[in-house]
C-alpha cells in the first residue's frame, strides 16, 4: 500500500476488552507435538470453548472433515451448543493462531485486518513457515479488508491500551526480528497500521521465551491507563533484573493524557520443565500470570500448579470485577511454548 493510499485510511487498534464479535482458535492437532499430553491439552480447549461461546462466537481451525465431526461431537458432549461454533477447514501446523493469526483494526471505523509477516520466530522453526499462508489462503472466508504489512511480527508481541499506545519489546521486534529495518521503520509501521501515537518499548521478555519476548508474557493494558506487570521479588531468581527494568520502565511512562499508568505487580509462578525431558531437560519454564485473555463477560487465565496462582487470580479478578476470571491448569500447554493468551485472537465487532 502507498502513502497515498494510507492518506484514505484512518486506523485503530482497539484494546482487547473492547467487544468481540468472536475468538479464533486452532484446534490442537499433532500427537507428535505435544506428545502423551494431546488429550490434557484438548480438555484446555474445551474448558475454553464452554467458557467463552456463551458470549461471543467460536471461530475454530481445523485439519479436515474427519476432524471437524470428531470435534464437533467432542465440545457437544461438553456442553456447547454448537451453533456458536464457526468451523474453518485449513492446513496448518501449530496452534499459535494469536501469533500468525489476523490482528483486527479499526479503518475509518470500519472492521479490517492487518497481515503480518510470519517468521516461525525468527526462523527458528522451519517446519511452521507454512503456517505463514493459512489466513491468506482463508481471506474470503475472514471477510473484510486485509492489510499485507511487510514486518516480521507476531501478535503474541503488541498489546494495545485502544486509544493509540501499544506496548512491546525490544528484544524481539528490533534485536529478533527487524535489526535490519530498525526501531523508526517499526514505529512508523505501528503508526500507519494500528493507529500508534506512541509506542512504549521494553526491554526484554522472560528467560527461555521461545518467541525472544512476546509481551503477552510481560505486561498487559487491563484499561486506557492501567497495566499489569510481571514482576520477580527473589532477587536470585533469572527474570529479576529483566523484569525490574521493564517495571521500572511503565512506572515512568506517559499515557494519551500526559499522566503515569497505573502498574499493577503481578506475583511470577515458577515452572521448570521435566528432568530428562529431549529438548528442555529441567530448565526454567517461560510461564507468567501476564498470558490471559479478555473476553466479553470471561476473562480465561493461565494458571501453573504454583503457590502464587491463588494470589494471581485474585489480582486479576479485582482488575475486572464486572467478568467471571476462569483459571485453567495450563502446565502442559507450555511444553508447545505458550499458554492461553498465545492460543486466542480476538476479533472486536
Amino acid at each position: 500500500m502507498s502513502e497515498e493510499d494510507l492518506k484514505e485510511n484512518n486506523f485503530r487498534m482497539p484494546a482487547e476488552w473492547e467487544e468481540h464479535e468472536a475468538t479464533w482458535l486452532a484446534w490442537p492437532n499433532d500427537p507428535d507435538y505435544f506428545g502423551e499430553r494431546i488429550k490434557n491439552i484438548e480438555k484446555i480447549y474445551l474448558q475454553m470453548i464452554f467458557a467463552l461461546h456463551k458470549d461471543e462466537r467460536v471461530k475454530l481451525l481445523v485439519l479436515n472433515e474427519e476432524m471437524e465431526i470428531r470435534v464437533k461431537k467432542m465440545i457437544s458432549d461438553f456442553g456447547v451448543d454448537l451453533s456458536r461454533v464457526i468451523f474453518y477447514q485449513t492446513e496448518y501446523v501449530d496452534v499459535w493462531v494469536r501469533d500468525y493469526g489476523p490482528t483486527y483494526v479499526k479503518n475509518m471505523n470500519k472492521k479490517a485486518w492487518v497481515k503480518w509477516h510470519y517468521d516461525a520466530y525468527g526462523k527458528k522453526f522451519p517446519e511452521l513457515f507454512k503456517d505463514n499462508e493459512i489466513f491468506l489462503n482463508l481471506k474470503e472466508m475472514v471477510g473484510f479488508e486485509m492489510f499485507s504489512v511487510d514486518l516480521a511480527m507476531e501478535g503474541g508481541a503488541i498489546d494495545s491500551n485502544g486509544l493509540g499506545i501499544i506496548l512491546t519489546t525490544e528484544e524481539c521486534l528490533i534485536k529478533n526480528r527487524n535489526l535490519k529495518k530498525g526501531k523508526e521503520y517499526t514505529e512508523n509501521i505501528f503508526k500507519k497500521y494500528l493507529g500508534a501515537q506512541k509506542i512504549i518499548w521494553l526491554k526484554n521478555g522472560l528467560l527461555n521465551d521461545h518467541t525472544d519476548g512476546h509481551i503477552d508474557e510481560v505486561a498487559r493494558f487491563i484499561g486506557p491507563s492501567k497495566i499489569v506487570c510481571a514482576y520477580e521479588d527473589d532477587k536470585n531468581d533469572e527474570n529479576y533484573t529483566r523484569l525490574s527494568e521493564d517495571y521500572e520502565i511503565l512506572k515512568n511512562a506517559i499515557d494519551q493524557d500526559g499522566n503515569t499508568f497505573e502498574v499493577i505487580k503481578l506475583p511470577m509462578p515458577h515452572m521448570y520443565f521435566d528432568e530428562g525431558d529431549k529438548e528442555f531437560n529441567g530448565k526454567k519454564a517461560p510461564v507468567s500470570y501476564a498470558n490471559f485473555y479478555i473476553g466479553n463477560e470471561t476473562v480465561l487465565m493461565s494458571l501453573y500448579g504454583d503457590e502464587n496462582d491463588a494470589r494471581a487470580l485474585s489480582i486479576i479478578q479485582s482488575c475486572f470485577p464486572d467478568k467471571k476470571v476462569i483459571g485453567i491448569d495450563c502446565r502442559d500447554l507450555v511444553y508447545g511454548g505458550g499458554a492461553i493468551h498465545c492460543i486466542t485472537q480476538q476479533e472486536q465487532k
